[in-house]
């Protein structure tokens, strides 16, 4: 073999390992990235432009006086990229709106981040849904249907049970 053909065979031998090597590499990074780097995404928005995987948990509607406004309160879990909670509405009720309550004072909000790997939390004190002009006076043990409305995922239905005015999630 001459000493070209020999470095031309050799040379390509370098830039096929190398492309072996680079294609390795990158197919394992990407794989890396479809599987998550533990959760830190999340913090550092590197998930933000992923789909969301939402869920509801914990939600309930306390008792309200009859005829009267109610108050509700879920938890939407999300486990994939962020996502923004848009509208709320009920085929029972003739309004649902949301609202963040301070130290002094409650204001209506138009939407809510659901962060990326995070929660976002309706509480008592806190972020709460206002639920107005019932179809039907609620009871202890009825479920009110709630169609959360994402800017990204769609429409989520849920069914949120009324329980008594002292009902605490968690708390028997």
């Amino acid at each position: 073999m001459s000493a070209v053909h020999g470095r031309t065979v050799l040379g390509f031998r370098r830039t096929a390992l190398t492309g072996a090597v680079l294609a390795t590499a990158l197919g394992g990074g990407a794989f890396l990235a479809a599987c998550g780097a533990g959760g830190q995404e999340g913090a550092a928005g590197g998930a933000a432009g992923g789909a969301a995987r939402l869920s509801v948990a914990d939600s309930y509607i306390p008792l309200p006086p009859a005829g009267g406004m109610a108050a509700g309160y879920l938890t939407v879990r999300n486990d994939g990229g962020e996502d923004q909670l848009v509208k709320v509405t009920s085929p029972g009720a003739g309004s649902v709106t949301m609202h963040r309550s301070t130290a002094s004072s409650m204001e209506q909000v138009d939407r809510l981040d659901v962060p990326a790997h995070g929660t976002l939390q309706f509480t008592r004190g806190g972020t709460h849904l206002m639920i107005m002009g019932w179809q039907k006076a609620p009871a202890l043990g009825d479920e009110l249907e709630l169609d959360l409305t994402f800017a990204k995922s769609g429409t989520v239905s849920v069914k949120v049970p009324v329980k008594e005015l002292t009902y605490r999630p968690g708390q028997s």
